[in-house]
């Protein structure tokens, strides 16, 4: 079996609803996402939504705040999903929409178990641990955002205008998804310590203590984050040109909040939630769309 494939069934009735389902999706939960994710080219703007609205329903299940879903039907849950998915690789079908448009997006780019299951492994751990360890941390991020980087890259080499060995530039570009995916899962531990702390009851990074967090703290934790994004721009300019722009909006999109968060008192970031203005978000992709063209 190849790594990517460049066809797969004609798209049916049910594909289109599917893949409707998950755009449903992406608008509703997510407007810096779905800002960038129009400069993708079709068909890779629709398997990028289809993979993040797998992404967002996972992540309802575990962040849900309602007190009366409890822990262990979260978890049955989480487990539903994770084998009708396992069952959608597989088969390429599912009756849940988002999973069966999710599968469609798998098939035609080569997104396999390998990388899906550690995402799960991920979520499952936000059930039960509230305070991480380095070790926990580092495949708490992998599973949660680096491998959704991976599968996003998968995506950008299968389109029509990918390279013409694709396995080969998925190692080489790897590393740098990888890093864009730390570095946004990251700024979001950052700017969410407030609810993730005082609602969910989460500690994402090792060792900080969000209620005397200082200025220091906030540093370490963004010079982390910058070197991420500095190692992600250096394979940005390598994408097919189907994504290369959208790519770029959303590297910028995090390099400005990574600066607006570095401009903020410690003290104030624990008690607002930071943001980047419509208006610079996109003034960033109209830069974005001049400097990214091929």
């Amino acid at each position: 079996m190849t790594l990517f494939l460049r066809s797969s069934t004609p798209r049916s009735q049910y594909d289109a609803v599917s893949e409707g389902s998950s755009a449903l999706v992406i608008r509703a939960y997510s407007s810096s996402f779905g800002l960038a994710s129009r400069l993708l080219a079709e068909p890779v703007r629709t398997h990028v939504r289809n993979v993040y609205a797998l992404v967002r329903v996972a992540d309802e299940i575990v962040d849900n705040p309602d007190p009366g879903l409890a822990r262990d039907t979260r978890d049955t849950m989480l487990t539903w999903l994770q084998e009708d998915v396992r069952q959608a690789l597989r088969s390429g079908y599912s009756a849940n929409l988002v999973v069966h448009a999710f599968a469609r997006t798998a098939a035609v780019s080569g997104i396999a178990d390998e990388i899906v299951a550690p995402f799960f492994a991920s979520m499952r751990m936000d059930l039960d641990t509230t305070e991480h360890t380095p070790d926990s941390f580092e495949r708490y991020v992998y599973g949660s955002a680096e491998v959704v980087g991976l599968m996003c890259l998968r995506v950008f080499l299968a389109a029509p205008d990918g390279p013409p060995d694709p396995a080969a530039a998925y190692e080489r570009l790897a590393p740098g998804a990888r890093h864009l995916g730390a570095a946004f899962q990251k700024l979001n531990f950052l700017r969410d310590l407030a609810e993730d702390h005082g609602v969910l009851h989460r500690d994402y990074f090792p060792g900080l203590d969000v209620d005397r967090i200082d200025d220091a703290d906030r540093d370490r934790i963004l010079d982390d984050i910058d070197r991420d994004l500095a190692a992600a721009a250096a394979v940005v300019p390598e994408l097919p040109a189907s994504s290369r722009r959208a790519v770029h909006a959303a590297h910028a999109t995090f390099t400005e909040l990574a600066a607006r968060l570095r401009a903020t008192p410690a003290e104030e970031i624990v008690r607002r939630r930071v943001r980047v203005p419509g208006p610079v978000k996109l003034r960033l992709a109209a830069g974005a769309l001049r400097g990214g063209r091929s």
